[in-house]
């Protein structure tokens, strides 16, 4: 009997001592975080302190996503024999120079995609990958200020693919106005004065117009996280018919040696693109009657982060 209350007492203070020792890590490893958080906030101090310094800041970051398949004599689905594969590149890169007096940001967005459907039974279908997402996007803003966080500013922006149909169409931007760089990472560009020039084979879709242009594109890198957003308006005087807006957002986030995970969204809203590729299938299609649909991609892979 007596050895039976040795042993339940020994369990007993064995397992409180445990728990004493649980909870002893649980607060130390509560005092780790905050203690890397209060870090973590000090570096992006500096940080923000190095990015407001005069002088050219430089960077980019992309993202990888494959996914590549093969299947043979598998009877469950439609297809038995297929060899499948969907893989997408896309870069974001800036170079942006910074001084007392004025300023001058460049920046490019890339997606690429290509998409590939084999039935290794059908010797008349496609075996090769097939051009799928198909970004391109340059800007430049030049801008002499007038205070703290406001200038005078000219823009030129091109838009366009490069996989399918390059330059056709085809979007650039040349305009003036005032621009608002509240701090390091946010800019806004409001051009009342821009001209839109379109370059198409079908000029009787596509067409160039005067109207106001708005920007906005915020960067920033929040420890491994990186994010860039930029949202890319313009407003035709002539018509809404020739409108358009481009909106891509980006996120990388870094593991390991610059390698992490990334992904990327975007929304386009083309009244112009929708009607040609209307026209396609119904060439009675007007600007009137076409079903202009909201336009919108995402890839999501690898990212690398220079």
């Amino acid at each position: 009997m007596k050895k039976i209350l040795l042993t339940l007492a020994f369990a007993f203070v064995a397992t409180v001592g445990f728990s004493q020792t649980e909870e002893e890590l649980k607060t130390q490893l509560g005092a780790a975080k905050d203690s890397i958080a209060a870090i973590q906030g000090r570096a992006d101090a500096i940080q923000g302190k190095i990015d407001a310094l005069p002088g050219w800041k430089k960077g980019a970051f992309g993202t990888i996503g494959a996914n590549l398949s093969s299947f043979n004599n598998w009877y469950g689905q439609g297809t038995p024999d297929l060899a499948s594969g969907n893989i997408g590149v896309t870069v974001n890169a800036f170079a942006n120079l910074k001084e007392e007096k004025f300023f001058w940001r460049n920046s490019a967005n890339v997606n690429l995609g290509w998409v590939k459907f084999d039935d290794k039974n059908d010797d008349t279908d496609d075996d090769s990958f097939q051009k799928g997402t198909d970004v391109f996007n340059i800007t430049s803003l030049y801008g002499r200020n007038i205070s703290k966080t406001w200038a005078i500013s000219g823009l030129g922006e091109y838009r366009t693919t490069i996989l399918d149909n390059f330059n056709d169409p085809g979007y650039l931007d040349l305009g003036v106005g005032a621009t608002w760089n509240p701090n390091a990472n946010l800019v806004v560009v409001i051009h009342p004065l821009n001209y839109n020039f379109v370059f198409s084979d079908n000029d009787a879709v596509f067409e160039s117009s005067l109207g106001a242009k708005i920007v906005a594109d915020y960067t920033k890198k929040f420890g491994a996280i990186n994010f860039k957003s930029n949202l890319s308006m313009f407003q035709s005087y002539k018509s809404g018919d020739l409108s358009n807006l481009t909106w891509i957002n980006s996120f990388g986030y870094t593991l390991w040696n610059g390698i992490g995970l990334g992904f990327e969204f975007g929304l386009r809203d083309n009244k112009q693109e929708a009607l040609n590729f209307a026209l396609a299938d119904n060439p009675a299609e007007t600007f009137d009657t076409v079903d202009n649909k909201l336009q919108t991609y995402f890839l999501v892979g690898l990212n690398y982060a220079f």
